[in-house]
């Protein structure tokens, strides 16, 4: 195979470091620039990365208006992960750039963790771990997934999948979303409310929905208190979704039983308050970080820098 002469530049560092995905990107095209320091590329030094590019592979940089005016020469993003929020869609369709993007390939790899998160704070595997390893045999009595009310806040690729998973675990499963899926509701027994609802009797909550004006803090104060005293929150989505402040007082008062947070409102977190709570676990963002999701989101990307299309259109699909 005749290899492409574009110069393309990787700024994700797990797609840099990943063997297969180097080589497949290496075997289709001549020229390509990986990010082997593991910079953190953001503001002038993440336009000096993409300097001289015609097309590139991104994670969750920033790509905004002065991204994309301070580099014409760059036509093409092939997006590696599935969130769309670091891209301000808008300014890429100004600036007449192609986005190649593909929805749900990372979905089971984040549900199991969702599941893992479930389980693990219903039988309080974080507390009796610290217990053990401050040399104290507890033998703590948690509770079990199986029958459990899960709300599922966002039916979208992972919400749908972890509703199948959770039938093994014959859980009644809620779910919120601003569309409508009947058929995939009537099939998997998924019952349809109102957030309110959903938060009301869920004893296990987890978010599925992207980061935007419309879902930035949609767990405030207010809505986190309609959550069950011995309900668990999991937010394997975006931060920013949750009130962070509040969610820390309510776990150390005892109004909520456990949270579990593979993400956060500022990365890596800077709420200490939350990262010192027993009844909290937090993960560094790895939902879609199996073996298997890093492959599958890596070469959607090199796929995508050849079958890129408009953003906007990509992004309401």
């Amino acid at each position: 195979m005749t290899r492409s002469p574009v110069r393309v530049a990787v700024t994700s560092r797990s797609f840099s470091r990943h063997p297969k995905l180097r080589a497949e990107l290496q075997a289709r095209y001549a020229h390509v620039t990986f990010n082997d320091k593991g910079l953190l590329l953001s503001g002038e030094a993440l336009i000096e990365f993409l300097r001289g590019h015609e097309r590139a592979i991104t994670a969750l940089d920033k790509l905004d208006d002065r991204v994309f005016a301070a580099l014409p020469e760059l036509k093409v993003i092939g997006k590696f992960g599935v969130g769309l929020d670091s891209i301000d869609l808008e300014a890429m369709t100004r600036h007449g750039r192609k986005l190649g993007w593909r929805g749900g390939v990372n979905r089971r790899s984040v549900a199991e963790l969702v599941i893992a998160f479930a389980i693990s704070c219903l039988r309080l595997v974080p507390q009796a771990n610290s217990l053990l390893r401050g040399g104290k045999w507890q033998q703590l009595a948690g509770r079990q997934l199986t029958g459990r009310t899960v709300g599922i806040i966002g039916c979208g690729h992972v919400g749908k999948d972890l509703s199948v998973l959770l039938r093994a675990f014959d859980c009644e499963v809620l779910a919120h979303d601003i569309r409508d899926f009947p058929e995939f509701y009537a099939q998997w027994r998924v019952r349809p409310v109102g957030l309110e609802r959903l938060l009301a009797e869920s004893e296990i909550v987890t978010l599925h929905v992207p980061l935007d004006h419309s879902t930035a803090n949609m767990l405030s104060v207010e809505r986190l208190a309609l959550m069950r005293p011995d309900a668990v929150l999991i937010n394997a989505a975006r931060g920013g979704l949750v009130d962070e402040g509040a969610l820390a007082a309510m776990l150390k008062e005892g109004r909520l039983a456990a949270a579990a947070f593979d993400v956060f409102s500022t990365e890596p977190p800077q709420n200490d308050e939350l990262l010192t709570i027993p009844n909290f676990l937090a993960t560094p963002h790895i939902g879609g970080s199996s073996e298997e999701a890093i492959i599958a989101m890596g070469m959607a990307a090199i796929d995508g820098l050849e079958s890129a299309d408009d953003p906007l259109v990509v992004a309401a699909s």
